[in-house]
């Protein structure tokens, strides 16, 4: 069976011209308007998660693997008691099955829009968890419909909040599932993700079709993150980016890994069809533009991290200004 190379890049080691095709959503104009069919995604989830009983599913969380043990080492840098936590947008529990048993009573709340995967991914033996967890069928959307408010010591979100419309909205949920003080650390796709994929159907509709629709989802501006989370309410923000860049022997494979995955496109305004010219030219644009030298193609997948606490009187604040006793000039002098 094929198994993708993985591979990290820093954000700031690889900006390319090739990337002008590849269109984002820009934070600015994020509104409760619907972008994405979250009845369809669900389907989707459902679908990949349900086929051959889990297990194509599981050959392709590589992705998923590698961004939940990122987000892992983030957690675990917290020194201090985290004994209600929920995994928001847990699919088979990827960000879950990593956490040890940290010495005191720990309960974790799982909760996906797709049943299918809290249901049959978690039943296999490898997603058997050290710490008790609750599964729970709701949506990142509503979130307060399901978890109580001020109860939560931790909101954890790996991979999920890119599908979701008013991203505001959702993050301003998870803060007020917080208790005070309580931390948000979550994991999305950034704007630069699938950029490969994006100018290839672009130029290819674009040559073929003489127009382009959306036939990758657009994606939050890492730019706008830290924005989007001081909009929120979140204090002490830490917001950083990186790339997991995976290798496929041609378009195709990678098609049809996005498609297992549950990430295929389900933006509202989507096109339900593309004419077969139309793909075998995106496949030799996509290999003229960006193939490597062996033959495949890098996929780019650009995560951003995003840290942040809900306030709380005893966090640290800034002196006023003018507060300070010592002039700097002395000091460096």
């Amino acid at each position: 069976m094929f198994r993708p190379a993985v591979s990290s890049l820093r954000q700031q080691s690889r900006i390319s011209s090739k990337r002008t095709f590849a269109s984002t959503l820009d934070g600015s104009i994020l509104s409760p308007f619907r972008v994405f069919d979250r009845e369809v995604k669900r389907m989707q989830k459902d679908r990949a998660a349900a086929f051959k009983g889990g297990e194509q599913s599981r050959t392709v969380d590589y992705v998923r693997n590698e961004v939940a043990d990122r987000l892992s080492e983030r957690f675990a840098d917290i020194k201090r008691e985290l004994r209600a936590v929920l995994d928001l947008g847990s699919g088979a529990g990827h960000f879950t099955q990593l956490l040890e048993n940290p010495g005191y009573e720990r309960k974790v709340t799982m909760l996906d829009l797709s049943r299918c995967c809290t249901e049959i991914l978690t039943a296999n033996s490898k997603y058997i968890n050290v710490v008790p967890v609750n599964r729970v069928h709701g949506d990142e959307e509503r979130l307060l419909e399901s978890i109580p408010r001020n109860s939560q010591d931790a909101v954890v979100s790996c991979l999920s909040l890119h599908w979701v419309n008013d991203l505001p909205g959702a993050l301003i949920q998870a803060r007020e599932a917080l208790k005070p003080d309580g931390v948000f650390i979550g994991a999305m796709f950034g704007g630069d993700t699938l950029f490969e994929l994006r100018t290839a159907l672009q130029l290819a509709e674009t040559e073929r079709e003489g127009g382009i629709s959306p036939r990758v989802s657009p994606m939050t501006q890492t730019s706008d993150v830290s924005n989007l989370m001081a909009r929120a309410g979140f204090n002490l923000l830490t917001v950083d980016t990186d790339e997991v860049q995976v290798a496929y022997p041609s378009m195709w494979e990678l098609l049809e890994d996005l498609r297992d995955m549950g990430e295929s496109n389900a933006v509202v305004e989507r096109r339900h069809f593309l004419r077969r010219d139309t793909l075998l030219a995106a496949s030799s644009i996509y290999k003229a533009l960006h193939g490597n030298e062996d033959g495949s193609i890098p996929a780019t997948f650009e995560v951003v991290y995003m840290i942040g606490w809900k306030p709380d009187p005893s966090q640290p604040k800034p002196l006023e200004r003018g507060a300070g006793k010592t002039n700097l000039k002395d000091v460096l002098e």
